[in-house]
């Protein structure tokens, strides 16, 4: 098993990292709440086996990474070379998974690849300009452990523009400080209250495919009748 893997999974267990998903999983429950289809895909572990999931309607929900522990996972691959047929999944959940991947931008054009049209993406990350952000840059093992690099919203929305994608919804979350001990209660992570003035330290993004299909429009210079004279020339539209 992957030691970077093994030490995020501990991480997560641990109090702030169990309030972290707590706060995630009521998140989901909102995110997923318009969700159908036959077919859902979470990319990547993120705490324990589908954590996030418990408010999903698709069908069947599958979990694909590529280090897992036995039983944890439905499937090992590789997330930029899926085992997943073209235009076949409803949904895709990225939890987190862009930052800790080595080419996240891959991962995206191949979410869109298996992706319907109409399909829905939901991706989790967090903000670089934060308290979280900054607890995560000062980390020389990452925070999460194996975290590579932060991506702002900003970013994953240009990806998803070029892909012809429409964002649907755009929540931010976790206003809580990073290195707070004692497990602070999940609700103060999605909500900034009276009392929690701190920037978000986290962003969920809502996106759906679209795919646009092209009318041939015929030029109106081949309907219009000649004209010869003061005379119109019949077409074979006026034609008797």
């Amino acid at each position: 098993m992957n030691g970077e893997f093994a030490a995020r999974q501990d991480w997560l267990g641990g109090p702030l990292g169990q309030e972290l998903l707590a706060a995630e999983a009521e998140l989901m429950a909102g995110a997923l709440d318009d969700v159908f289809g036959l077919e859902l895909l979470q990319l990547g572990c993120w705490g324990p086996p589908r954590a996030l999931l418990s408010g999903s309607r698709t069908r069947r929900q599958t979990i694909i990474a590529e280090h897992a522990t036995p039983g944890q996972v439905d499937l090992v691959a590789r997330l930029t070379a899926l085992p997943v047929q073209r235009d076949c999944v409803d949904a895709v959940l990225l939890p987190h998974t862009l930052e800790f991947d080595a080419d996240p931008q891959a991962v995206v054009r191949e979410v869109d690849r298996v992706l319907t049209p109409e399909g829905q993406l939901i991706v989790l990350g967090f903000r670089p300009f934060s308290l979280w952000g900054l607890r995560i840059a000062g980390s020389r093992s990452g925070f999460p452990p194996g975290l590579r690099r932060l991506l702002p919203e900003a970013r994953i929305r240009d990806w998803l523009g070029l892909l012809g994608y429409e964002v649907v919804q755009a929540q931010p979350y976790l206003y809580t400080r990073p290195w707070e001990r004692g497990a602070p209660h999940s609700r103060r992570m999605l909500r900034r209250g009276l009392f929690n003035p701190l920037p978000a330290g986290a962003y969920l993004l809502k996106a759906r495919k679209r795919v646009y299909t092209m009318t041939v429009v015929r030029p109106r210079w081949r309907e219009r009748p000649q004209v010869i004279g003061t005379l119109v020339k019949p077409t074979t539209r006026n034609r008797t």
